[in-house]
């Protein structure tokens, strides 16, 4: 095992960093099912922001994961499902259990650095952006859980 320090860069100094706010709001994921992709973000426990049947073709479903600045909104099935969706958690092992608790299928939990191959379990140095567990939903869109413990400089 790799017992190399990891270290956490910050931004270079003199980046041009824009100057305007531009909040992230949400993100389209294709569906096939509304109503059944409605029922397994509900599971998750996830808020319902919106269910609107705008005419016979459209409708607009929002839901935004607890603690999130951003929401999901569902979309039409197109070319196959996202990967690596990420949810950043402070305790992966507490966020996995009430997955779980939930009847959600999640993977077990595993470590890697990046360029490494994955290893089983939590990292066992604790280090931030090293450990996940993931799952699907119905349409196989990927959650990849990631415990973030301690942030990058310059993030909130």
């Amino acid at each position: 095992m790799n017992t190399t320090q990891m270290t956490i860069p910050s931004p270079p100094d003199g980046q041009d960093l824009a100057k305007v706010p531009l909040r992230f709001e949400s993100t389209p994921i294709p569906v096939t099912d509304f109503d059944r992709a409605k029922a397994f973000y509900q599971r998750l426990g996830w808020r319902l922001d919106i269910d609107l049947q705008f005419n016979e073709q459209v409708r607009g479903v929002q839901f935004t994961p607890p603690g999130s600045p951003a929401s999901i909104q569902f979309g039409p099935a197109g070319a196959g499902p996202l990967e690596r969706l990420l949810l950043v958690v402070n305790d992966i092992e507490a966020a996995r259990a009430e997955l779980v608790d939930r009847g959600i299928d999640v993977s077990e939990m595993w470590h890697a650095s990046p360029g490494e191959p994955p290893q089983p379990g939590r990292d066992p140095q604790g280090r931030s952006y090293v450990s996940h567990a993931s799952f699907s939903d119905p349409d196989g869109n990927l959650w990849v859980l990631q415990e973030v413990t301690e942030r990058i400089p310059g993030r909130v």
